[in-house]
């Protein structure tokens, strides 16, 4: 996630003990939000900011209970805004090297995709998948450039991805899931704009607006 406002950054080479995450409809109550949750607890990153189209979010990682206490305090300094929360108290170390923009370097044989209505779900489903198959996070993208939705994608063997897939799906919750995929033999010219990046301006070297 780039822009990250807070004390501390991200850093993939450190296990994230607990990952939580706040969506809001409303930019000025996930401010307040924002402002409750480090008031409330040492959490040890806050990354906040707006995403398409118009809403706020509040990510936290640190210690399990900091982060149970700081999203507390995020909800109910929000709960009228609310869309989604989500709390891992043992987040899959592959999230916060996504969140980081790190991507799959290698190549594709077969490719499943998840796509959900939050941010927070995508976070869910990809945490579940990971822990659940052994498969490669190609992609994390949350909402900005995707109409507030989430999508993660995953490398593997056929039955590996399936295996990811199916686990990432039954953690999303009903109304949230938009589509899931697998596609068994990805074309190599396919695997080439998915490894680059799922943003169609940035294959012409474009930002998106």
């Amino acid at each position: 996630m780039a822009g990250p406002v807070g004390n501390e950054e991200l850093t993939p080479s450190v296990t994230v003990p607990a990952l939580g995450l706040l969506e809001f409809s409303s930019i000025a109550l996930g401010i307040r939000a924002g402002d409750a949750m480090v008031k409330r607890a040492p959490v040890r990153a806050l990354v906040a900011g707006s995403v398409q189209p118009g809403k706020f979010l509040v990510l936290v990682d640190g210690e399990v209970a900091e982060v149970e206490e700081s999203l507390a305090a995020g909800t109910a300094a929000g709960a009228p805004a609310l869309i989604d929360r989500l709390f891992l108290p043992d987040a899959h170390a592959a999230l916060g090297t996504a969140l980081l923009g790190k991507r799959f370097p290698g190549t594709i044989v077969a490719l499943g995709v998840i796509e959900t209505r939050t941010t927070a779900s995508t976070l869910r489903a990809a945490d579940a998948a990971m822990k659940g198959a052994m498969v490669e996070l190609v992609e994390l993208r949350l909402a900005n450039g995707l109409g507030g939705k989430g999508i993660s994608l995953y490398a593997g063997e056929v039955a590996d991805v399936e295996a990811a897939v199916e686990q990432g799906v039954a953690r999303v919750e009903s109304g949230n899931l938009v589509h899931h995929v697998v596609i068994p033999s990805l074309h190599a010219e396919m695997a080439e704009n998915v490894i680059a990046g799922t943003r169609f301006a940035a294959q012409f070297g474009l930002s998106e607006g």
